[in-house]
């Protein structure tokens, strides 16, 4: 995003870790040049992060640890014990380190590992979701909006950490041929661009309440739980849900329609039958909805769009909502595929 560039010149003897380093430290700079330009520097975006350590015994800033962090996933480490190889004996990345923090080089991995055992998640949480609001306050993801004023936010689960013993007392668990397996999941939202970025919003832990809960925690609870820090964090932010099949129901439309979002839902074929149903027999009725696309980067790629608009839904609740759905139909040399999507209208606008 940043619109700073940086050119390497590298020898042709030089060795594959001195090629690695030198990638590494150009991307610090980069990294910094852009923290700067929209954060104010990482001083300035850690700054609401309180330290947990003793103030006797710190060794590295708090905005050291955490600016390392940063780079361990920016920079694909894999490992902490790869931040004291690639980090802390690279001389441009320490330069770097003395002249922002005024130490000698990056933290330990294990000094990484026992500082952010005890960070608080909310604060962590405070600092991504806010410079994604400082992105949108200063217009910088404006020209990525859904017809000029949606903002796409997608909302999917994850697996975090997976064990063959039960890990805390809010483990979800799996039972299969008589193994149990202790899992992590959560639910992400995040902020999606059509040039590739991605940005994340706010993260839910799907967790059980203790540890032999009646009925498991789920993507569905996490998703309502989610829905609501959302909406109380972003208010009058447009958005546009992009979801899976799973969420297709009545609570996630009256959930939109309270809080006056668009959503594009992924429909599967044994979902909404009565929905299904009634876009299959108006089809042919409107045969003006329907449009022709070859992507331009596959040309013998040909997608064929269908659509039926004003579609009346039931849910369980009695509850009416009205919806479109769209099927494409898209045609490559070697396969056929299929994909139907739900978009919903809220008010006079339609999608």
């Amino acid at each position: 995003m940043s619109n700073s560039s940086s050119n390497l010149l590298i020898s042709p003897a030089a060795t594959v870790e001195d090629k690695q380093a030198l990638q590494q430290s150009a991307l610090i700079r980069v990294l910094l040049v852009t923290v700067q330009h929209f954060f104010s520097g990482f001083q300035q975006l850690f700054q609401n992060v309180c330290d947990p350590r003793h103030p006797a015994l710190i060794t590295y800033p708090l905005p050291a640890v955490l600016t390392t962090g940063v780079l361990v996933f920016l920079l694909r480490l894999g490992a902490r014990r790869q931040v004291d190889l690639m980090l802390r004996h690279n001389e441009p990345s320490s330069a770097k380190f003395h002249a922002l923090f005024g130490i000698e080089t990056c933290p330990h991995g294990d000094t990484l590992d026992e500082t952010y055992r005890r960070l608080s998640v909310a604060e962590v949480q405070a600092v991504v979701t806010g410079s994604v609001e400082t992105l949108i306050r200063r217009q910088v993801l404006y020209p990525y909006r859904l017809r000029g004023r949606y903002f796409l936010v997608v909302i999917d689960g994850t697996g975090v950490l997976t064990f063959s013993e039960r890990h805390c007392p809010h483990c979800l668990t799996v039972t299969h041929n008589g193994h149990t397996t202790y899992y992590h999941p959560l639910l992400e939202a995040k902020l999606v661009t059509c040039a590739g970025f991605v940005f994340s919003l706010l993260t839910e832990f799907i967790e059980n309440p203790g540890e032999y809960p009646t009925k498991q925690d789920c993507e569905l609870k996490a998703f309502y739980r989610l829905a609501d820090r959302l909406k109380q964090r972003f208010p009058r932010l447009p958005i546009c849900l992009l979801l899976d099949g799973l969420f297709a129901g009545g609570p996630t439309f009256s959930i939109c329609e309270k809080y006056g979002w668009k959503y594009i839902i992924t429909l599967q074929e044994d979902a909404l039958r009565s929905v299904q149903e009634q876009f299959s027999g108006l089809l042919d009725t409107f045969p003006e909805n329907h449009l022709r696309f070859r992507p331009p980067d596959q040309y013998k790629t040909a997608q064929d769009f269908d659509w039926v608009n004003d579609i009346e839904y039931v849910d369980s609740e009695n509850n009416a909502h009205t919806v479109s759905v769209i099927r494409c139909l898209e045609t490559k040399p070697d396969a056929t595929a299929e994909l139907n999507v739900m978009i919903a209208h809220s008010g006079a606008e339609s999608s």
